[in-house]
């Protein structure tokens, strides 16, 4: 009796969608869940063992797989449909940059964060002369007090000993580093284009070699 009150907008929008999709729901729909499984599937080009996503691209992956799941459901109210269109683009972006992000060379650094929980730090590396280079905010290198640390590095499905060495006041050092970084990966390039990655060393960027125990 009570939905008969309702404006005939609103019924609209909580009834199933009976109709058809279209082409290009159906498009969009298969695109967000390729992304979100892409997230997952990205990893296994890595030798070693699996590198779990975590943090905004596990999110990501996860919304992205339930919003294309969504979109395809049959008996769905028009409005949930709706909802998910406006939603993808939180999902797509973490699991679009996850994915461009592990496209290249990656390594784990294993070490244990401010509340001594294991961590798993997927990072880029870059080689000089002096040996391996990976770079990250201050706050990142002294929440898993890396500096002095002996640590496990997984690289091209090895797995190493290493005792990185922090760079922060050698501001020429970090600022080589990072533009050897951003030449190497693409994604830091292109990201960099459209403002979302520094082209140059911030003010809170350190780097640290990877030196042998």
């Amino acid at each position: 009796m009570t939905h008969r009150l309702l404006p005939a907008a609103i019924q609209r929008s909580f009834a199933p969608m009976n109709e058809k999709l279209s082409v290009s729901h159906i498009i969009f729909a298969v695109i967000l869940l390729t992304m979100g499984l892409g997230v997952f599937a990205i990893r296994l080009v890595h030798d070693g063992p699996y590198a779990m996503p975590h943090s905004g691209a596990l999110y990501g992956a996860i919304a992205a797989i339930i919003l294309g799941g969504l979109m395809l459901w049959p008996g769905k109210p028009s409005a949930l449909f709706w909802v998910a269109i406006l939603l993808s683009p939180i999902a797509l972006f973490p699991a679009l940059y996850s994915i461009m992000g592990e496209s290249e060379e990656v390594i784990s650094l294993y070490a244990t964060d401010s509340d001594n929980n294991p961590a798993d730090l997927r990072l880029w590396i870059v080689d000089r002369e002096d040996g391996a280079w990976v770079g990250m905010p201050r706050g990142k290198a002294v929440d898993h007090s890396l500096n002095g640390a002996n640590l496990t590095m997984l690289r091209n499905g090895e797995l190493t000993c290493v005792a990185p060495v922090l760079y922060d006041e050698d501001r020429d050092t970090v600022g080589a580093i990072h533009a050897m970084k951003v030449d190497k990966y693409a994604v830091a390039q292109i990201s960099g284009a459209i403002g979302l990655y520094p082209l140059e060393a911030t003010e809170t960027t350190v780097v640290l070699r990877l030196d042998p125990c």
